[in-house]
């Protein structure tokens, strides 16, 4: 059997009175504790063992205690450490086998007891160190969102991000310190949110409530034209909620949206699912600069851009599950290129408007086979004092699903 040398103990602001006995015999037995400033401080004043502060970049802390093998080495982290906590990264890198898991209740968890929500019917997200734009991709009317807080200022750039949203009255209660003897909460109104005295470790509770006449971005595909900032370089919605339907995103997949355009296709790809992914290829600057701005502003700043001439800029990308091409289909190797890139059982996606387009998909057709679709989409527009059917450029998509070697 494997030695179980590692355990990361989940503590609360209650300390080492509140563990567990298991927990407490961990601690006490260690040879090695690792852990946070706060954390080290609840030891007694008189404990002589090592002790190891985490570093920036925590992956130099991973690496030491990695080196620590054969040792009984405690990591002392908050509440539950799997819930956006450090044992997620530490399972990365070293077994589960050669760990013992003791969680502590988490914040959300205590949030919800204080505030009487369900646990199962709340969107939590953490800003500790990740940026601030993703939270647009949570808000919704009557949404409960739990944030776990990066510091005493995020709770005032919540509420900037609400106000932003249209969402100003939302209520928002900040919850300091849950677990301790100096818990407190403060409730109030995004639209006059004013406090700024308030502790580093906090969570914030949300209860979003749009303004009147605002209209919501659906997490469905599909999301209105104006939602996006582009030079026409756009997938139309109507081609665009088809497209990703295709596309079929699953949890934890990754897309490469080639010729990404203002990054329509992979936005909503990503808005799908927190745990997708995608890659956004452009070569045009202006571009570019619409991608990141999209992304920023429709809640997915994770997306990854890349500036480039595809085929060259993808020979070092990892693997995806799927491939939308939007553009360049005609250019020399595209198509060799991604289908051999493409993990077994993925999907490769092209849309063209040209004729030149399909004849590129049908040299394509004739080497892996696939199926064709053309969609003609007609909107109604004003014809002087009438409204009148105005017709979309057709767009022909070819679909291959690479089979299993």
């Amino acid at each position: 059997m494997t030695k179980k040398w590692l355990s990361i103990i989940g503590i609360g602001e209650d300390g080492l009175p509140g563990l567990s006995a298991i927990a407490r015999s961990l601690v006490d037995h260690a040879e090695i504790i690792i852990g946070g400033d706060r954390h080290l401080a609840m030891l007694p004043t008189d404990d002589e063992r090592q002790k190891i502060l985490w570093t920036s970049p925590i992956t130099d802390s991973i690496e030491a205690i990695i080196q620590y093998r054969g040792k009984s080495v405690c990591v002392l982290a908050s509440g539950d450490p799997l819930w956006y906590g450090i044992g997620t990264t530490l399972t990365r890198r070293i077994p589960v086998a050669e760990m013992t898991i003791i969680p502590a209740p988490s914040s959300f968890s205590l949030a919800c007891a204080r505030l009487g929500w369900s646990l199962t019917e709340v969107e939590t997200l953490s800003l500790c160190g990740r940026p601030p734009a993703l939270l647009p991709a949570y808000i919704y009317p009557g949404a409960r969102l739990l944030i776990l807080s990066e510091g005493k200022n995020t709770p005032s750039m919540v509420a900037k991000i609400l106000r932003q949203r249209g969402f100003g009255d939302s209520q928002m209660t900040v919850l300091e310190r849950m677990g301790g003897i100096h818990e407190s909460m403060i409730q109030g109104i995004a639209a006059s949110w004013q406090e700024t005295e308030l502790a580093d470790l906090n969570a914030i509770a949300v209860h979003c409530l749009g303004d009147a006449g605002i209209v919501p971005l659906s997490r469905v595909p599909g999301l209105p034209d104006e939602a996006y900032h582009h030079d026409g370089q756009l997938t139309k919605r109507e081609v665009r909620a088809v497209t990703l339907s295709t596309l079929a995103p699953i949890p934890g997949q990754l897309l490469w949206d080639v010729g990404a355009g203002c990054g329509s296709i992979s936005i909503e790809w990503l808005r799908t699912h927190p745990r997708c992914q995608a890659i956004a290829i452009e070569q045009n600057a202006a571009r570019l600069q619409y991608i990141a701005d999209n992304a920023a502003a429709l809640g997915t700043p994770n997306l990854k851009i890349i500036a480039g001439t595809a085929p060259l800029v993808l020979q070092d990308l990892p693997t995806p599950d799927a491939i939308f091409i939007g553009g360049g289909v005609t250019a020399a190797n595209l198509f060799d290129t991604c289908w051999q890139a493409l993990r077994s059982g993925g999907r490769l996606i092209a849309n063209v408007v040209t004729i030149e387009g399909e004849q590129t998909l049908y040299q394509w057709y004739e080497k892996v086979g696939g199926s064709f679709t053309r969609m003609a989409i007609q909107r109604a527009e004003p014809i002087g004092k009438f409204l009148g059917w105005r017709a979309m450029s057709p767009v022909t998509q070819w679909i291959g699903i690479k089979g299993f070697s």
